[in-house]
Formats: structure tokens, sequence, C-alpha cells
């Protein structure tokens, strides 16, 4: 009797979650479905309202304004190359210099450290993307920019002054001191990304190479990068993204000059930095027009980089081979 009581009970807690399920299991897919819709809604929204509020300056300017040098709000010509160039230019030098680091950090965080070292390290390097950019860009004021215009560029001009990158005043402050920020800033980015990759290699791979005779660094250079290369080559581009969008630690050291000069010594001005720097001042409609044009430049660029980091990444995860494969 107990029994059937208590099995009575039951198939009766069951009907009843049944039917709850029956109602927020729908419930609950079409909520996070709107939620996801919300994201992208706000993505358009983000971009629908700034291609409205650079409609001015394209009807003024057109594509040319991509290719105009002159930035003079004084006389409403507006043009977007300096900042351009001072973007992509910076970017590239954050990626030439932070990126051998951070590909050799990950090497040794991923296959050289020991056990003990391996976590405290990847944890610091994971909390130097922490940092406030406004930090860096102090540290850049007076710290780096006194180090370049003393030592750094001098020697660089004396050794490679034939070279146009390497001609110039020795100011401190200008592209070589914008990218060398940006590196410090996207070495974090580059370095946990490249050292999850790694990770990612089945074992299989290290222990077959070493059984066939190999050292430690053949087996890294001919097992790992191979196999891991889409996922480093996705760290880098989303270290590019990171550094294409930064703002406050290159507006502090870079000059903010908007001209073109091959000389890393020169100033230079970023997107970001412009938009920064002027959006309060931009009274004219035009002024402000252009600025929201080079922000929709800027916001297209970063998300294109960024979604192309994140196809190589999921490129990576798909390729690998199992474990027991």
């Amino acid at each position: 009797m107990a029994d059937t009581f208590a099995h009575s009970i039951r198939a009766r807690a069951q009907q009843r979650a049944r039917g709850t399920g029956r109602v927020a299991d729908p419930a609950f897919a079409w909520l996070v479905r709107l939620l996801a819709l919300g994201v992208l809604a706000l993505v358009a929204a983000t971009a629908a309202s700034m291609l409205h509020g650079a409609q001015p300056a394209l009807a003024r300017f057109g594509l040319g304004f991509l290719f105009r040098t002159t930035w003079d709000p004084v006389r409403l010509e507006f043009g977007a190359l300096p900042f351009l160039y001072g973007t992509l230019a910076t970017a590239t030098l954050a990626l030439l210099l932070g990126g051998p680091v951070a590909l050799g950090t990950a090497i040794f965080l991923a296959e050289l450290a020991p056990p003990w070292l391996r976590e405290p390290a990847s944890t610091l390097v994971e909390l130097l993307a922490a940092v406030p950019s406004v930090v860096y860009g102090l540290w850049g004021i007076f710290v780096l920019a006194p180090l370049l215009r003393s030592t750094v560029e001098p020697a660089l001009s004396a050794s490679l002054g034939f070279l146009p990158l390497f001609q110039g005043p020795a100011y401190g402050i200008g592209l070589l001191a914008g990218g060398a920020i940006l590196a410090i800033m996207v070495i974090p980015t580059i370095a946990a990304v490249s050292r999850d990759a790694m990770l990612a290699v089945p074992n299989d791979q290290r222990e077959a190479l070493l059984a066939l005779g190999a050292t430690r660094w053949e087996t890294i250079w001919t097992a790992v990068l191979p196999i891991a290369r889409p996922g480093i080559t996705g760290a880098a581009i989303l270290g590019l993204g990171r550094a294409l969008g930064e703002t406050m630690a290159v507006t502090m050291v870079i000059g903010n000059r908007p001209e073109i000069s091959i000389s890393l010594f020169a100033p230079a001005y970023t997107m970001a930095a412009v938009i920064a720097n002027e959006f309060t001042e931009a009274t004219h409609p035009l002024y402000l027009s252009a600025l929201m044009e080079i922000g929709l430049v800027l916001f297209l660029a970063t998300l294109l980089v960024n979604a192309l980091a994140r196809l190589l990444v999921r490129h990576l995860t798909v390729s690998l081979p199992s474990e027991g494969e």
C-alpha cells in the first residue's frame, strides 16, 4: 500500500515537471534568442547611428575623405589619411615589437615552464591586460619617452640613420613611442591565446616526435607550432584589433600631429586619438560629421579584424586531431 502511494506521488511529480517543462523550455529558448538578437541589434544600431552621423561628411567629401591629407577645422576641410596612417603604423609596430615577445612567452608557458611556475606566470601575464590604459600612458610619458629621447632614438639614428625610418630629431614622443606602448599592451592578449592554442595540441604529437629522437626545440618547431599556427595567427589578429582601437595610452605619447612622416621619430595621430581629443571641440555639424566618419571607419575595421581572428581560432579547434586519432 505504501509503495503504491509513493509510486503515485512520484508519478504526479513527474507529470507536473513535464507540464512545467513544456512551458519553461520554450520560454527559456525564446528568452535567450531575444538576448542574442539584442546584442546583434545593438551592434547594428551603433553602426547605423554612426553612418547617419557621418552623412554630411560623406556627402561633402565622398570616399575621397579617406585619402585626403588636410585636416583644417577652421576652413572645414577634412581628410582622414593622416589618422589612417598613424593607426596602421602604430599597430604594425606593436605587432613587430610585441609579437615575438608574446610568442616566446607563450612557448615558455605551454612547453618549457615547470609546473610550479606555469600557473602563477600565466596568471600574471593575463593580469597585465587588466591594467588601465591611462596607467600605461603615464608610464610612457614619464619613463618611456625620456628613455627614447635620450638613449634609444639617438642610438638608432647613429647606427641606422641612413634609413628614412630613423632620421629626424629625437623627440621621444612619436610613432615609435606609440608603437612601443601598444606592443606592451598587446603582449598579454597574444601570449594568452597562443598559449591556449599550443596547449590544445594533442600530446600524441609531441610524444611521437620525441620517440623518434627529436629534441625539445625540434618537437616544438615541428609538431606544436604548425598545428597551433591558426590559433597563433588569430591571437596576432586579436592583438591587432586591440592596437587599432586603443585610445588613451597612444594619445598621451604619439604627439597628436596630423601629418604623414616616414620617420618613426616624428609625431603622428591615430583615429581613436583624434576622436578623443577633438570631439568636444566639434561645434560645426560638418566637423562633428567628419569625426563620426572616422569613428565609423574605426568601428568597421576593428569589427572585421576581430571577426577574422575568431574564425582563425575556430578553425584551429575544428581542425585539431583528437587524442585518440
